[in-house]
């Protein structure tokens, strides 16, 4: 009797795990995927995105005021960048030597984007740049950054440079499809 119902707690005991499981394990993703300013981040390996994420916003915080850029090295350049066919990145300001050194540096984003409004320039996210051909002369596969693989894009692009990898990071502005896609609809260049 005794080895009856150890089996048969056991065995409830399993299944009520088995029944909760998804439920816990969402419950945990959900909490892990709510970043300090309230946004979710869905999508993606909410650990390493996070840690991304948060790194960038260290990194930038000094940045918030667009007027520090130039300081810094950073200058705007295509204007407003809009999406084919919805949302945007907005004004990239660019620091070439960081763009030209063939390194990425978490703490040291070639770009910094920013948001036209009314109320001036809002930093929204920064974007990772390394040209193609120098990166991958000391390097057999894409940058990565905290686990995030940079995208290639490939020469003749709309912005007529030659080849190179990217990686946004939307560390500022919340992007509903995640924090690292290239276009974000809650971005508008309607504002410059």
């Amino acid at each position: 009797m005794r080895k009856l119902r150890t089996f048969i707690c056991s065995a409830t005991t399993r299944q009520m795990v088995l029944a909760l499981a998804p439920a816990l394990l969402g419950s945990v993703a959900l909490f892990a995927a709510t970043d300090d300013m309230g946004g979710m981040h869905a999508g993606h390996n909410v650990k390493v995105s996070a840690k991304l994420v948060d790194i960038v916003r260290l990194a930038t915080r000094p940045f918030l005021d667009v007027n520090a850029t130039a300081g810094a090295g950073y200058m705007p350049a295509f204007g407003c960048v809009s999406g084919p066919d919805h949302g945007a990145m907005g004004i990239h300001y660019i620091n070439g030597d960081l763009v030209g050194d063939g390194e990425v540096d978490a703490t040291r984003p070639e770009a910094l984007i920013y948001e036209p409004s009314s109320g001036g320039m809002r930093l929204v996210g920064v974007e990772f740049i390394v040209d193609a051909a120098t990166w991958m002369k000391n390097h057999t596969s894409p940058p990565m950054l905290e686990g995030q693989a940079f995208q290639f894009v490939n020469s003749p692009n709309r912005y007529g440079i030659p080849a190179f990898f990217e990686l946004h990071v939307w560390a500022w502005r919340d992007n509903p499809n995640g924090a690292f896609v290239d276009w974000n609809n809650k971005v508008s260049c309607e504002g410059q």
